[in-house]
């Protein structure tokens, strides 16, 4: 394992079309303590016959060692090298012919908050950007600067009120920030739910795939 890129040369798991054969992908990023297989099993409540679901592993099933709300500098090299894991994915799914606009990136929990971090980091037309149970990677009282535009990207940020891992202020905080880069944000917080996916949110998701590759 390279120490400064621990996350390089994991394998990536896919379902769906064979990459490059249909017009959609989504890129899955797992939680804490996870594996590509368990974010894998949201794309048989997620079907679309035109989409590649792509899954990549995070050395040890961890991203990074600490909370997303620690101080950037302990949860690295695996903060730098989550992204640079989807940043590979994105480019590989972009030279099989699909654009960014119709790419979603997904994740869940930990892997939420990699994803944000990464669409923000990146910030452009994507087919949309789905967190589930996630926010903005940063300490209490960070101020985001980011530069780039979503230009009308959907962006899903879904958690409950009480989850013990995600305060629910930083949903709020991270989809303001999405906001103001442009993204047409749907922010939902449910009462009382576990951290886990939920059926609204995986109808939201059935039909944002469905606008990012309408039937034909």
């Amino acid at each position: 394992m390279n120490s400064d890129d621990p996350h390089a040369g994991q394998p990536v798991l896919t379902t769906g079309r064979p990459l490059g054969q249909g017009r959609a992908a989504m890129i899955m990023i797992h939680g804490r303590g996870a594996g590509p297989e368990n974010i894998l099993d949201l794309a048989a409540a997620l079907p679309h016959p035109d989409f590649t679901y792509l899954a990549p592993a995070a050395a040890g099933g961890t991203w990074y060692p600490f909370s997303f709300m620690a101080s950037t500098e302990k949860n690295e090299p695996g903060i730098t090298s989550g992204l640079a894991t989807i940043h590979r994915l994105v480019e590989e799914v972009v030279e099989k012919g699909i654009p960014r606009s119709r790419i979603i990136l997904l994740g869940f929990s930990q892997g939420a908050c990699l994803a944000s971090a990464y669409a923000a980091r990146n910030a452009t037309r994507f087919g949309g950007i789905v967190v589930f149970s996630g926010g903005l990677i940063g300490p209490a009282g960070t101020v985001w600067t980011f530069e780039g535009n979503f230009a009308g990207t959907p962006a899903f940020l879904g958690c409950s009120d009480v989850d013990a891992h995600i305060p629910a202020a930083r949903v709020r905080e991270s989809a303001a920030v999405f906001r103001r880069m442009g993204a047409e944000v749907t922010e939902r917080i449910y009462p009382g739910m576990g951290h886990l996916v939920s059926e609204d949110e995986i109808a939201f998701t059935r039909g944002l795939m469905a606008v990012v590759a309408p039937a034909v």
